[in-house]
């Protein structure tokens, strides 16, 4: 059984969060993660999937304010034994719930080309053309609340 929760910044749960996001989405990547971001992030509301059986940290996410009407979701992760058990989808559900529940009406991301598939089963579409950034190829999938 798994619950979703909120995050505190800075908490030692975010630390979690930062260690999972950097192990999933990075590493992978070769990329690091700069310490010099956690002050941007002090804004966000970070979301967090707990394994109930043994408060294990197996997910999490960030939403961003775009504009009073727009958040986008980022740095979305599962750990990797979880991966393919619904656990991004429920993330997914849950983020979507919470960004209405708080007032926006559309929720974007920019997203691997390796998951625009799993997007799209959640009812996400691809906005405008691919494109790179930090030489990764991105594209802008979008849904309405």
């Amino acid at each position: 059984m798994k619950k979703m929760i909120d995050i505190d910044f800075n908490s030692s749960r975010y630390d979690e969060l930062v260690q999972l996001r950097y192990k999933i989405l990075l590493e992978p990547l070769g990329l690091k993660f700069l310490d010099s971001h956690r002050n941007q992030e002090a804004n966000y509301l970070h979301i967090g999937c707990i394994e109930n059986l043994d408060d294990k940290l197996i997910g999490g996410m960030m939403l961003v304010p775009i504009d009073h009407d727009t958040i986008r979701m980022m740095q979305v992760a599962v750990d990797t034994k979880y991966q393919g058990e619904g656990v991004g989808s429920y993330m997914v559900k849950y983020a979507e719930k919470r960004a209405k529940d708080i007032g926006y009406r559309r929720i974007v991301m920019h997203a691997m080309l390796t998951v625009i598939n799993f997007y799209e089963k959640n009812g996400y579409h691809q906005e405008g053309d691919i494109f790179e950034e930090k030489g990764i190829t991105f594209a802008k999938m979008v849904k309405d609340l």
